[in-house]
């Protein structure tokens, strides 16, 4: 074998080497549902669905009003709202990427990435 073969053939070893690591990666954070919570845009807190093992909640609260979050193995909600029309409180849990719960009058947002549930933007 050529000097010039090796050479290739080492390269295609290590991007084949590197194209199975980029393919474990993505799986492996697509695996783990997290519920990213923020108010008017900005991050609160992420939260590892997968990785809770006991329920519990703690409050948001700003001048615009306080939400209480429920959490639990797996699942999200805004369990109490002081805001008027408890659209994000009649919502109930949500465990995927579907459909984020939002509190409009407190500009309060939790949506699920990761989990393998996400929809393709393309694909619809």
């Amino acid at each position: 074998m050529s000097r010039n073969a090796k050479i290739i053939l080492i390269l295609l070893l290590a991007a084949a080497v590197l194209s199975a690591g980029v393919i474990l990666l993505q799986k492996k954070e697509a695996a783990t549902p997290v519920a990213r919570i923020t108010r008017d845009g900005e991050l609160i807190r992420e939260i590892p669905l997968d990785e809770v093992e006991e329920s519990y909640s703690f409050v948001v609260e700003d001048e615009l009003g306080s939400n209480t979050i429920l959490v639990e193995h797996g699942r999200i909600r805004v369990s109490e709202a002081d805001c008027p029309d408890q659209v994000c409180v009649n919502q109930g849990f949500i465990s995927d990427g579907t459909v984020p719960v939002v509190c409009l009058p407190h500009k309060l947002m939790i949506e699920i990435v990761g989990g393998g549930s996400q929809f393709d933007a393309a694909a619809g």
